[in-house]
């Protein structure tokens, strides 16, 4: 099985629940996984292969589409990249607030999710 992998991307979007931040946004770091199983080894053309350059185009389209929840932001674009890329057996994506409105507060929060194409199958 081979990985894509996309580190600290970075973005400024408006993901939250308080009107805040929906009005001035946050800066987000996200980390993204596939995993698949090429049709040939070794992989020597783009088509055997998932294009990160297309994985991060869809990351950054849904990045631009707010939500409340974090949680949600995962779950629906891990969800996207299996529908959109059908060699993906697996994706990991995680996503950090890098400055959550919390009084007193120093770090980051953030939220995972995994998701396997055959989980999505059997259910």
């Amino acid at each position: 099985m081979l990985s894509i992998h996309l580190h600290h991307l970075r973005f400024h979007a408006h993901h939250g629940l308080y009107k805040e931040e929906k009005i001035v946004g946050n800066e987000f770091e996200v980390e993204v996984t596939v995993k698949y199983y090429p049709p040939e080894i070794p992989v020597i053309e783009i088509h055997q292969t998932i294009d990160y350059a297309s994985i991060y185009k869809l990351v950054d389209e849904r990045m631009k589409q707010p939500v409340d929840l974090l949680e949600t932001f995962v779950s629906d674009t891990a969800l996207g990249i299996l529908h959109q890329f059908k060699l993906a057996e697996e994706v990991n994506i995680s996503i950090k607030k890098m400055h959550p409105p919390l009084l007193n507060f120093e770090g980051n929060v953030g939220v995972s999710f995994e998701v396997k194409r055959s989980e999505l199958i059997s259910k």
